[in-house]
């Protein structure tokens, strides 16, 4: 009789310990790909963390289009269960852009990929940015203005300022942006 209590025992404690591992898998696994649908805008895929280390400013050059906005810092973006990380443009033709030209270190913004605005000299760093005190990348332009560029890949760029004046003031801080050219 006590080898059977015994046993019994023994098999609802393994059945209950198989049963939370399981539930522990399943629960890790739908927060995973909860993560990844979270970050991603139109099929493009937002950076979900900030580049460790120096971001080489060659990576910059080209004409970027802006495909999303968040209305809030990258540390509200990535504390955030559900961002609202969606972008319209007011374009009726071309798209919101901005154009890097790495090897002269100017930038300029093109609303509607046609009213040019003028080029702005700018100087990429990596070091505490004076607006955030934090040690990331950034561009500072007009001597006070700065932009943190979180990350840049060979098709998107992710950058976080007052990149579009127009927006920044409903509170949009964060630029997803999907390389053109």
């Amino acid at each position: 009789m006590k080898k059977i209590l015994l046993l019994a025992s023994v098999v609802l404690v393994l059945q209950s310990c198989v049963v939370r591992t399981a539930t522990k898998v399943v629960s890790g696994a739908v927060s995973l790909s909860y993560k990844a649908v979270k970050g991603t805008v139109n099929g493009i895929s937002w950076a979900v963390s900030k580049a460790k280390g120096k971001i080489d400013e060659d990576r910059l050059d080209g004409t970027w289009k802006v495909v999303g906005v968040y209305r809030g810092s990258f540390e509200d973006f990535s504390k955030d269960q559900n961002p609202d990380g969606s972008f319209t443009s007011e374009c009726t033709e071309g798209f919101d852009q901005i154009v890097f030209k790495a090897k002269k270190s100017k930038f300029k913004p093109v609303h509607c990929s046609t009213q040019d605005e003028d080029w702005v000299k700018y100087s990429m760093e990596f070091g505490k940015n004076p607006s955030t005190k934090e040690k990331e990348n950034y561009i500072e332009y007009n001597s006070n203005n700065y932009i943190s560029v979180i990350d840049v890949t060979n098709k998107t760029m992710v950058l976080e300022g007052n990149l579009m004046p127009k927006l920044g003031f409903s509170g949009a801080k964060l630029y997803l942006l999907e390389k053109v050219k």
